[in-house]
């Protein structure tokens, strides 16, 4: 086991940094401790509007630190939405770790620099930023490349296709999630609850931590767009992940969310922005536009995409971005610009759609408030706070706003291309003999179906 960080230690670690941002030219691989110096630095260099937080450990004890950007770090704001970057889920796919450092770095700069796009981003956004998910995984994939770094030793023969891909006890950290999809597509058939699904019991004791700790990071903030970051193919993955017929075997059935639309945008929106992945040809693979949907490409059960449109109101998607899981540090600049306005455009997608506030007739905020859709099968719900985000493609919309105790109330509202409309409900007490709560539908716990594990990039 690791010795456990602690402060001092890491006080030392850092000295001599504060000030000290890596320069742009500076591209390498970063072990844990060099990780940690990174993103110390950035938050030394914009001491303002950033704050790095931990939000676990690892089983062998590192801390899987998040970087936050905001112009009021630390605090929520109401109406402003909350957005996450996850990296290096598996250990051996590398690119995401060093392409979510520099983003760091970069957001930094550029703010500083006075860029009109990115202080705005900044300032109307809590931007949260894991570079790793698995740093035991990476040191265990570090150290395999560094014993085969001869430049004739490139690829998956010799870093070691699986090498480092599982945390220190080698759980794949993308098979590790609750499965809630088995829920879902029982409650499509019986008109059950279509969101924040309950979890099964003794859930704690079944995920390995790094997984619980980025679920209690999602319960603890209320994320409304994320991107999970691989490598080992280039294209923009969306749910489901998990095909609805589990009886199929060895054909790929496509598994529409209730917002495939949105979905399909939101993987366009990064493939399109990204130099080469919407061409569609990458490394021997063909994926139109260079987006595909998860069980069309290969059924994956207990991922971390589907989870988060299942358990929360995120929506998640999977981006594969290399070829090679461990490219060379001599790879990271062309790979830095390739994907560098994707990163951006992506995140600017969280402020499409429609956002408001829930109130009571007193003007007291709702929390936990059901915002429905006519025609999406798909609820969200309203932040602690009372407020609420949904994102929807332009046009025009029937939503409800609901919470126990109260009348629905329900609006029309045309969504447009640009930035969130905003749209807010004051629901009225319910009379006595109505205050009705929704039935809770029952847990039944279809997890336990044997599946075999596929290992492709995801």
């Amino acid at each position: 086991m690791l010795q456990r960080w602690n402060l001092p230690r890491l006080g030392a670690l850092l000295l001599g940094l504060m000030g000290t941002l890596v320069s742009g030219s500076d591209f390498q691989h970063h072990r844990y401790e060099d990780l940690v110096r990174a993103l110390f630095a950035v938050q030394s260099e914009c001491p303002y509007i950033t704050r790095i937080y931990s939000i676990g450990r690892s089983v062998e004890g590192r801390h899987l630190y998040v970087l936050e950007f905001s112009d009021n770090p630390g605090i929520h704001e109401a109406l402003e939405p909350e957005f996450k970057y996850v990296g290096n889920m598996h250990g051996n796919e590398v690119l995401g770790r060093e392409l979510l450092i520099k983003f760091t770095q970069f957001l930094c700069e550029e703010y500083r620099a006075g860029n009109q796009r990115i202080m705005r981003l900044i300032h109307d956004t809590r931007i949260h930023i894991l570079p790793s998910m698995n740093p035991d995984g990476y040191e265990v994939a570090a150290r395999q490349k560094t014993r085969h770094s001869e430049p004739h030793k490139q690829g998956p023969e010799f870093n070691g296709y699986l090498v480092g891909r599982g945390n220190f006890r080698e759980m794949d950290l993308n098979r590790n999630f609750p499965d809630l999809n088995a829920l879902m597509y029982y409650y499509e058939k019986t008109n059950g609850r279509n969101h924040h699904l309950p979890l099964p019991d003794n859930w704690e004791q079944q995920v390995e931590p790094e997984t619980l700790a980025v679920i209690k990071w999602m319960q603890n903030y209320n994320f409304i767009l994320s991107a999970n970051l691989h490598g080992g193919a280039v294209v923009a993955n969306y749910p489901f992940d998990k095909s609805r017929d589990p009886r199929i075997r060895g054909r790929t059935t496509y598994a529409a969310t209730a917002d495939d639309k949105i979905f399909k945008k939101l993987a366009r929106t990064y493939s399109y922005a990204h130099s080469w992945m919407h061409k569609g040809w990458n490394c021997g693979d063909f994926f139109d536009e260079g987006i595909t949907n998860g069980a069309s490409w290969y059924s994956l059960s207990k991922g971390m995409q589907d989870f988060n449109y299942l358990y929360t109101n995120c929506f998640e998607i999977t981006l594969e971005l290399s070829c090679d899981k461990f490219p060379p540090a001599s790879a990271l600049p062309r790979e830095w610009l390739g994907n560098r306005e994707a990163l951006v455009s992506y995140l600017e997608q969280v402020h499409h759609g429609i956002k408001g506030m829930v109130y009571d007739e007193n003007n007291n905020p709702i929390g936990n408030a059901e915002i429905s859709v006519s025609g999406i099968n798909h609820d969200v719900t309203s932040g602690v706070d009372g407020d609420y985000f949904r994102l929807l493609l332009p046009g025009t919309y029937t939503v409800t706003a609901s919470a126990p105790g109260h009348l629905p109330s329900t609006s029309t509202v045309t969504v447009g291309p640009a930035e969130a409309i905003q749209l807010h409900f004051y629901l009225k007490m319910a009379p006595k003999q109505n205050l009705n709560v929704k039935p809770h539908h029952g847990k039944k716990n279809l997890s336990s179906t044997k599946v075999p594990l596929n290992l492709g990039p995801r």
